[in-house]
C-alpha cells in the first residue's frame, strides 16, 4: 500500500528537482529552516518517517534520537561516511545511497585532474593570463602516455578510472588489501607503499571512514618520490593533509591534483601558492547530467520505501 504523504525531514538544501519532487509526494520539513530544533522535534519528531540527507550533511544522532518512528535515511551521493551506520544498523534504520550514477563524472575529474597537473594546464592559464608569454617559456611538462596509473580502491569507480587512462595508453595498477580481482588483468599490490614505488601517477578512490583514515601517508608520499604526482578524488580524510604539504614543499613529490580536503571548504594555506598543485572544491560529480541523475535515484529510493518498503540501491548495515 502506497504512502506518499509521509513525513520527510530534508537535512540541507538539495538538487532543485529532488525538491520539487518531494514536495509533491511527502510532507517535507526542512532540517535547515527550523530556527528551534529540539522544540519542533518535540512537537513533530515522532511523525518523521525518512530522512534525506546527503554525503555533504550527513546525519546527527542526537537529532536521530529524536525520530522515534524513523525508518529510513536516503543519501544524495555514492559516499556515506558521514553516517553512522553503526547507529542505523542498531535502530533497525535503513540506508540508500547513489552508487554507479556518478562513475564516469569522478572518473572524469580523475583523468582531468590528472592531465591538468602534468601537462600544467592550470599554471599555463595562468601564464598566459598575467600576460608572462610574451617575455618568457612555460616549463615543459609530462606525457601520461607509457606511464603507470596506480589506483588506490579498485571499486567501479575505480575500474572507470582504469579504462579511461588505459585509453591514455597508461599502465594500470592497483592496490587491494587481499586477493587481487578475478575480473580485471591489470598487476596488484597488496601493500600500498610497493603501488606508490611503482606509479608515476598515484590516484585515490576509496570510501571515507575509519578503514581508510590517512591512509596516504608519510611514508607512502616518500615511496610515490619526487617525479610522481598524487589525484585524490576520493575524501579528504584518506590523505594526511600536513604529510602532503610537508611532502609538497619539500619537493618529495612532484605535485598533486586535489577535488578533497580534511577541512572542506578551508584549504591549507600552503598549497594556494604552489604552481604544481592542482585544487578543485569538491567536483567530482558536479555536472548537470550526473547531479539529475542522482537526484532521480534519490526520489526513486525514498518513492520505493514508502510504496512498498524496499529500496532501489540499499546499503548494507
Amino acid at each position: 500500500m502506497s504512502d506518499k504523504k509521509a513525513d520527510v525531514l530534508v537535512w540541507g538544501p538539495v538538487h532543485a528537482a529532488l525538491t520539487q519532487n518531494l514536495n509533491r509526494d511527502f510532507n517535507v520539513h526542512n532540517r535547515w529552516q527550523i530556527q528551534d530544533i529540539d522544540a519542533w522535534a518535540s512537537e513533530h519528531g515522532d511523525r518523521i518517517r525518512g530522512v534525506v540527507t546527503s554525503g555533504v550533511y550527513g546525519t546527527d544522532n542526537a537529532l536521530l534520537d529524536k525520530l522515534p518512528n524513523l525508518q529510513v535515511v536516503n543519501s544524495f551521493g555514492v559516499g556515506y561516511d558521514a553516517i553512522d551506520t553503526a547507529y542505523l544498523a542498531k535502530r533497525g534504520i535503513r540506508l540508500s545511497n547513489t552508487p554507479d550514477v556518478l562513475n564516469n563524472a569522478v572518473a572524469e575529474t580523475a583523468m582531468a585532474l590528472m592531465l591538468c597537473v602534468s601537462r600544467r594546464i592550470s599554471e599555463a592559464e595562468r601564464f598566459v593570463r598575467a600576460g608572462k608569454w610574451t617575455s618568457g617559456k612555460l616549463p615543459l611538462g609530462n606525457d601520461l602516455c607509457g606511464k603507470t596509473c596506480g589506483i588506490v580502491g579498485l571499486g567501479k569507480i575505480g575500474k572507470t578510472i582504469a579504462k579511461r587512462a588505459a585509453a591514455f595508453d597508461m599502465t594500470i595498477a592497483y592496490f587491494r588489501r587481499g586477493q587481487p580481482y578475478s575480473d580485471v588483468s591489470y598487476t596488484h599490490y597488496a601493500d600500498l607503499v610497493e603501488l606508490a614505488k611503482a606509479s608515476d601517477y598515484l590516484i585515490v578512490i576509496v570510501p571515507g571512514g575509519a578503514d581508510t583514515q590517512h591512509l596516504i601517508n608519510a611514508e607512502v608520499l616518500k615511496a610515490l618520490g619526487p617525479k610522481s604526482y598524487l589525484i585524490n578524488v576520493a575524501r579528504g580524510s584518506v590523505v594526511d593533509e600536513q604529510a602532503l604539504v610537508a611532502s609538497l614543499l619539500e619537493s618529495g613529490i612532484a605535485g598533486a591534483g586535489l577535488d578533497v580536503f580534511e577541512d572542506e571548504p578551508n584549504v591549507p594555506a600552503e598549497l594556494l601558492n604552489l604552481d604544481n598543485v592542482v585544487l578543485t572544491p569538491h567536483i567530482g560529480s558536479g555536472t548537470y547530467e550526473t547531479r539529475q541523475a542522482m537526484a532521480d535515484l534519490v526520489f526513486a529510493n525514498v518513492s520505493r520505501f514508502f510504496d512498498d518498503g524496499e529500496l532501489v540501491t540499499p546499503v548494507s548495515l
